[in-house]
């Protein structure tokens, strides 16, 4: 009987040991090289691109990039970008279609996901000049 209560332990705590959160080097070695699409409800919410050094541009693909770079903090991977250098922290976990993101691992916020290029460009028009 004990041995059946251990295996049926085991077997329950095996998705959780797949939806474990992910390390800074995990999350380096995932995304780095990478731009990254992301979806909200079925949505597409945004793209970023995993530059070296932890640098990264986001852009919600509307033309307009922000860049920046992240670090980690407490096991949350936290992002701030030049023009708004306040941290923006996040967890990030592996699923079996790729990357999971809660901010500030609040499970009342919804969760972003990776998601394919929806054919959206990855686009940074550059600078405002004359605005």
């Amino acid at each position: 009987m004990k041995q059946l209560a251990l295996i049926l332990a085991l077997t329950q705590a095996a998705p959780l040991a797949a939806q474990s959160m992910m390390s800074a080097a995990e999350f380096d070695a995932y995304t780095r090289g990478k731009t990254l699409f992301y979806a909200q409800n079925g949505e597409t919410y945004g793209a970023e691109r995993y530059l070296s050094n932890r640098r990264v541009e986001w852009s919600f693909l509307d033309g307009e990039c922000k860049s920046g770079s992240w670090y980690e903090d407490a096991g949350k991977i936290c992002f701030t970008y030049d023009e708004n250098p306040a941290p923006q922290c996040w967890r990030f976990r592996e699923g079996a279609s790729g990357l999971i993101a809660q901010f500030e691992n609040d499970p009342t916020t919804t969760e972003l996901y990776e998601a394919q290029n929806s054919g959206q460009d990855f686009t940074c028009l550059g600078p405002k000049v004359g605005v």
